[in-house]
């Protein structure tokens, strides 16, 4: 997501090739991905001479939150074990533990819902600008 705010310039559309290219990662990894991505709402497709993606919406208003669920459905720590199959548990009330991994997941929701991506691609040109990024190591 980094890298297509990156390379998206106004209306201009970003192949999965390129992307694939400066990331170092399959085309077909990749496609999966913004399937996922598009069907979240996070991404668009644009056909045609020039297609590609783009963000679906500003970058202002996507989260870290938003990309994570989007890829990888819950992204709560760890979920209850003693959880019934529809979810109840019987001890849930006098549960110490139960809610402790509240605080921790509720944390975690907050701490990745706060960070947007303007504002890891902005980190990005920073990183840039200071000859940080252009690593082989580093993926966004």
């Amino acid at each position: 997501m980094i890298d297509l705010a990156l390379h998206c310039e106004s209306e201009h559309a970003v192949s999965i090739q390129s992307i694939a290219e400066r990331q170092q990662i399959s085309e077909s990894y990749l496609e999966q991905l913004v399937r996922r991505l598009r069907t979240a709402g996070l991404v668009k497709s644009v056909r045609g001479a020039g297609g590609g993606y783009q963000l679906a919406r500003p970058a202002d208003g996507i989260s870290v939150g938003d990309i994570l669920r989007a890829l990888e459905g819950s992204i709560d720590a760890v979920t209850c074990g003693g959880t019934d199959h529809d979810g109840s548990c019987g001890q849930a009330d006098l549960c110490v533990t139960r809610i402790v991994w509240e605080r921790v997941n509720r944390a975690i929701e907050e701490s990745v819902d706060s960070i947007t991506l303007d504002q890891l691609v902005e980190e990005s040109r920073e990183r840039q600008r200071a000859g940080v990024v252009d690593r082989k190591e580093c993926a966004n």
